[in-house]
């Protein structure tokens, strides 16, 4: 086996550049039950930028909005709207990372970078992926800090201890992140992710596999070595009418991540309290639960209670899986997520393709953009 050129530990965070990061924070705070455990802004000494980092199990959201109009992040947010801006992996070595990538055809976004305060040494860099979205190296294995130099600590503890026991309301950890890019540009980056960064490609869905009555869309999913992060690349397919993809393109002005998909390991406690707490899902018609067990056989799950909640089931050869989806969590129909609990099933709710797109599709034709 080949030596792994880039290997990566884990996802660190996802950084979101808003419109306004104070009440962004206050929405996953009480919407999604994430915790505040670190700050950066003008009271720490940060003249350009606002940052609320938001933890939950060993998932990490950096939520940063500009202070000056003329800002990168300002001009982010006026083009796409709030966004995913920078998808960061923790790396042993960032400086490595961005050598082997760049040296493979990556162009380079932040040049190795060192950070210092008294928590220690913070290394990243960072290079393009599709759209103005960043991949970020992150080595943090020589900084003891809440986040990084430049941001203070929130709430009553910090760090790694803390996220063991920011659990939230059970979301664990991301599962996978879905980037929509224009027609035509998905084997490019399929490429990009192979031959730059080393990963593989887990399953591809066509439009036959993901279609309906009126549009259709094509999938494929790159991993890295380790199975652990996942990256499912969409592009739209042609059809009667517009895609969800070709939606999202039109109002993000461009390829961006799509949607954030979170673990749990029991999605009926966690979807309940989402909806407690004000999360709006996308729902399929009730007729999806009749014999839904003769469809995919036994589940531990209570069916009634999966049909309350609309939550979908899917299984492949290795096991089954529960999942389902937030209407977008900002004006414009572009960023949502996705609750999944895995029981074996390495799949992507294959079997679940057609009622959910045509549940996006009635989301659409209220907007007028079907």
């Amino acid at each position: 086996m080949s030596e792994d050129f880039l290997p990566i530990k884990s996802i660190d965070h996802v950084e979101l550049y808003v419109g306004n990061a104070k009440q962004a924070a206050h929405f996953y705070r009480t919407g999604f039950g994430f915790s505040h455990t670190a700050y950066s802004g003008l009271e720490t000494g940060n003249r350009q930028s606002a940052s609320y980092v938001m933890e939950q199990g060993k998932i990490r959201l950096a939520l940063t909005t500009a202070l000056h109009p003329d800002s990168p992040i300002a001009r982010h947010c006026h083009l796409h709207g709030d966004g995913v801006a920078v998808i960061a992996l923790e790396v042993p070595d960032a400086a490595s990372a961005y050598q082997e990538t760049t040296h493979r055809g990556a162009t380079g976004a932040i040049p190795p970078t060192r950070l210092e305060d008294e928590h220690g040494v913070f290394s990243f860099s960072a290079v393009r992926a599709y759209g103005d979205t960043l991949i970020k190296f992150v080595d943090r294995s020589q900084y003891r800090g809440a986040f990084a130099p430049g941001y203070q600590a929130r709430g009553s503890q910090n760090g790694a201890a803390a996220r063991s026991r920011h659990k939230g309301i059970g979301l664990a950890a991301i599962d996978h992140m879905v980037g929509n890019v224009e027609l035509g540009a998905m084997n490019r980056w399929v490429a990009f992710f192979a031959a730059t960064m080393g990963f593989s490609q887990l399953v591809h869905f066509d439009d036959q596999d993901i279609s309906t009555e009126y549009s259709a869309l094509m999938s494929k999913v790159m991993q890295d070595g380790t199975g652990k992060v996942k990256f499912p690349i969409n592009e739209p397919a042609e059809g009667k009418k517009k895609s969800q993809i070709q939606e999202y393109l039109d109002y993000y002005y461009g390829p961006g991540v799509q949607h954030i998909a979170c673990a749990t390991g029991d999605i009926l406690s966690t979807v309940k309290q989402l909806r407690q707490n004000g999360i709006e899902f996308l729902r399929v018609p009730t007729t999806y639960y009749d014999e839904l067990e003769s469809r995919v056989g036994k589940i531990n799950e209570p069916v009634d209670e999966l049909a309350e909640l609309g939550i979908l089931v899917d299984r492949d050869d290795e096991g089954y899986l529960l999942q389902i989806f937030t209407k977008p969590v900002e004006d414009r129909p572009t960023l949502f997520f996705e609750i999944i609990e895995r029981h074996g099933s390495r799949g992507f709710g294959k079997g679940n393709f057609k009622a959910l797109f045509e549940s996006i599709e009635r989301e659409q034709a209220l907007r007028g953009n079907l």
